[in-house]
């Protein structure tokens, strides 16, 4: 897919794979990576708003549209519904340069490697027995098996970021 290592973060909704996120991607940067991040949507979005002037010329069908400033760049791409997305469809999209780590949030049916979340009071299966590449499952309570991954503390952030820095990217 692409040189630069790829790290899933699989779950069902609501276990919390945004939540962590936010609190690992800080950390990383403090150990100095620099990291990108792909989330994928199940439904419909916009990141131009109604009565913006990018969200108008998008609807009068511009496509990309592209805004830019000082600090910030966006590229609203349009294209055909298709049955689902391909993460490495949508990796070309990404400006790569510099990059040490790229994480991404969903995906978690595609083949590659990825962490599980798992949060055994939401009453959903784990998805490492039918997905060999989970390369660790991250929960708040014991598992109701055997699991022969390394297994993290969900709500222990720097646990997880040791796993990362000192596992995955060695």
């Amino acid at each position: 897919m692409t040189d630069i290592p790829l790290l899933g973060f699989a779950a069902f909704s609501g276990s919390g794979k945004t939540t962590l996120l936010t609190r690992l991607i800080p950390l990383l940067k403090q150990r100095g990576k620099k990291v990108a991040l792909v989330k994928h949507a199940h439904h419909s979005f916009d990141i131009d708003h109604p009565g913006k002037d990018s969200h108008r010329l998008r609807q009068a069908g511009a496509a990309p549209v592209m805004v830019v400033s000082k600090k910030r760049r966006a590229i609203v791409y349009e294209y055909p519904e298709v049955e689902e997305i391909r993460l490495h469809d949508q990796l070309k999209y990404l400006v790569c340069q510099d990059l040490d780590l790229i994480l991404v949030e969903g995906f978690k049916h595609e083949n590659f490697p990825k962490i599980e979340l798992h949060r055994p009071q939401l009453g959903f299966p784990l998805l490492f027995p039918e997905d060999p590449a989970i390369v660790a499952v991250a929960t708040d309570q014991p598992l109701s098996r055997p699991c022969p991954l390394p297994l993290l503390d969900l709500n222990d952030p720097l646990q997880i970021t040791d796993f990362i820095l000192h596992e995955f990217l060695r």
